[in-house]
């Protein structure tokens, strides 16, 4: 896909991808797919508003939808826990994920999350543990997988839905172990260094696609994805459409091993 550089900073893309007016999941959705139907709860604790789990298609290609949640107003952003999942929004992203490796339906992850909530509760039903298996067993799930990052992918809460056979970041989206603002407090002491943590922490999708994390960068209107939501969301589709049509041509047992391999050779180290 045609690739645009809009030359902002990283602190630049992060105002702009927290500003109210920056489309949602729940812009995107109708615009993307067709005869979307939501699926609820986890079957075992709940259902969890942070993530938005169900089948639609693509070009009339039924697909599984699982995307993560941000409000525009207080009022939507308290029934969607301001996009940071619970451990019954991971488990049940993954039994969906299950029901579309059963049905052989390509899995796609729409990805903008802060972070996974870090409250008592969600420690006490295993929140560790619940993003810990969406990780392990979305690399072995016998179908594709592709995400895309619409905003924020904050840490693990990002990476539970972020194994996949290929991911694009739009063109001013994040992607973060921390936050700018956590980084600055644990290295400096200084919260108030968030600009500069954010400068320094190479975050941005250029940075992601150099780093050998994303496959891809989805451009964006020069206002921002906010500046024209049906031509971002034609992008996504346009995107989208390539990459389920490539990934379904290879056989299953390639996918899986290219989907470890991918992740296997991520970072840079150095043997002494």
């Amino acid at each position: 896909m045609e690739q645009q550089q809009q030359h902002r900073t990283a602190w630049e893309r992060q105002l702009l991808i927290r500003d109210k007016n920056r489309p949602t999941v729940r812009d995107y959705i109708p615009r993307i797919f067709t005869d979307f139907y939501e699926m609820h709860g986890d079957r075992n604790f709940g259902d969890d508003g942070a993530i938005i789990g169900g089948i639609g298609r693509l070009n009339g290609l039924p697909v599984t939808i699982l995307a993560q949640v941000k409000g525009r107003n207080l009022r939507e952003n308290k029934a969607s826990n301001f996009a940071m999942p619970h451990p019954e929004g991971y488990r049940k992203a993954l039994r969906l994920a299950h029901q579309a490796e059963k049905f052989h339906r390509p899995i796609i992850c729409l990805i903008d999350t802060p972070g996974a909530f870090c409250g008592v509760e969600a420690e006490e039903r295993g929140q560790g543990e619940a993003i810990a298996r969406n990780i392990a067993e979305f690399m072995m799930l016998k179908t594709p997988v592709i995400s895309v990052v619409l905003g924020e992918a904050g840490s693990g809460g990002a990476l539970a839905l972020g194994v996949c056979d290929a991911l694009a970041m739009l063109e001013n989206a994040l992607y973060s172990v921390i936050s700018p603002r956590g980084a600055a407090s644990i290295l400096w002491k200084d919260a108030s260094r968030e600009q500069e943590a954010c400068e320094v922490m190479q975050i941005t999708a250029e940075d992601m696609v150099r780093f050998g994390v994303a496959e891809a960068i989805i451009p964006e209107p020069e206002a921002g994805a906010q500046g024209d939501i049906d031509k971002i969301s034609a992008n996504i589709k346009e995107y989208l459409a390539e990459t389920i049509t490539e990934k379904l041509q290879k056989d299953i047992d390639v996918l899986q091993k290219e989907r470890y391999t991918k992740f296997r050779k991520i970072g840079v180290f150095e043997e002494n």
